[in-house]
């Protein structure tokens, strides 16, 4: 191993090529997901999916999840409902605000503010939220409700957002795909299903699982950064059974490996299944919205994208 070196105006790419070095423990695992990382956007061999669970979009990643998207250094995006809910959110100009993981929550719910650890969200925000989906499903003509995928719908939704920080409006706008296998656990699938209630509207999910099946499938290599675990980790290590398996990814989570939960399993532990291969597979245990930027940055800096 080698001791990690700090020098004034030192560049972040140089930081991870120095962590890299040494080796070992967390440094050595970030130093490692940062030459994978690196190689997955550079090759142009790689499709790339980023998948995001937990409070990614409101824990501060939003601008460097649609950075990357308008780059084209993703190709798919598989998500939770949530996130998409707070991405539209801020769109509509309601932003989360700083709290308290010690606040009490009785008097939160007086004020009308939930909250997700010290993340705070005025409900205001939700109104407005509410108003708008359904005045996207309202423009969307009642023939094609009936036959929509989510990845479709949320294209639609991008769409008429309107603003250069959403990577959602990103994603409509480059024709990315967003993937959120478990919508309906969200407040966005909440309203849809309201809605449905009194107007003609049918998701298709298994018209989703086609599209990223044949993006899987017909991918020369395909890599994977994974923020948290979920449905959304799940959905693309399923459908990667179909090539024998991601050909490399890294993983930023917190969970723990010893209650057998999906997003504490090591990226190895998906070998067994088939759902990915040996060898390019990096597991660094931390909080993704402190790993992820400094992995984006240094990745970015190296490829003289920033």
């Amino acid at each position: 191993m080698e001791q990690i070196s700090l020098a004034s105006g030192m560049r972040v790419a140089t930081l991870l090529e120095r962590m890299g070095r040494a080796g070992v423990l967390g440094a050595g695992s970030l130093g490692r997901a940062f030459e994978v990382t690196v190689e997955m956007l550079q090759d142009p061999e790689y499709t790339v999916f980023l998948t995001l669970g937990g409070p990614m979009i409101p824990g501060g990643l939003r601008r460097i999840v649609q950075m990357l998207i308008n780059r084209g250094l993703v190709d798919a995006v598989v998500t939770s409902g949530a996130n998409i809910v707070h991405d539209i959110i801020e769109s509509l100009g309601y932003s989360a605000v700083k709290g308290s993981f010690y606040a009490d929550d009785s008097s939160l719910r007086t004020a009308s503010i939930g909250r997700a650890g010290d993340i705070f969200f005025p409900q205001e925000g939700f109104i407005a939220f509410e108003k708008k989906t359904y005045a996207v499903l309202d423009a969307i003509p009642e023939t094609r409700r009936r036959e929509l995928s989510v990845s479709e719908l949320l294209e639609l939704y991008g769409g008429s957002l309107g603003d250069e920080a959403s990577f959602l409006a990103a994603a409509a706008a480059r024709k990315t795909p967003v993937f959120a296998p478990a919508l309906l656990d969200s407040m966005l699938g909440f309203h849809i299903w309201t809605y449905s209630q009194l107007h003609s509207l049918h998701l298709d999910q298994v018209k989703d699982m086609s599209r990223l099946a044949d993006a899987v499938y017909e991918a020369e290599k395909v890599g994977a950064i994974i923020l948290g675990g979920g449905a959304s980790k799940h959905f693309l290590l399923g459908a990667n059974t179909l090539r024998e398996g991601l050909d490399a990814a890294v993983q930023i989570t917190l969970d723990r490996p010893e209650g057998g939960s999906l997003g504490g399993a090591p990226l190895e532990e998906a070998v067994s299944w088939k759902k990915a291969k040996a060898g390019k597979l990096v597991t660094v245990v931390g909080d993704a919205t402190m790993v992820f930027p400094i992995l984006a940055a240094g990745a970015l800096e190296r490829m003289g994208m920033l």
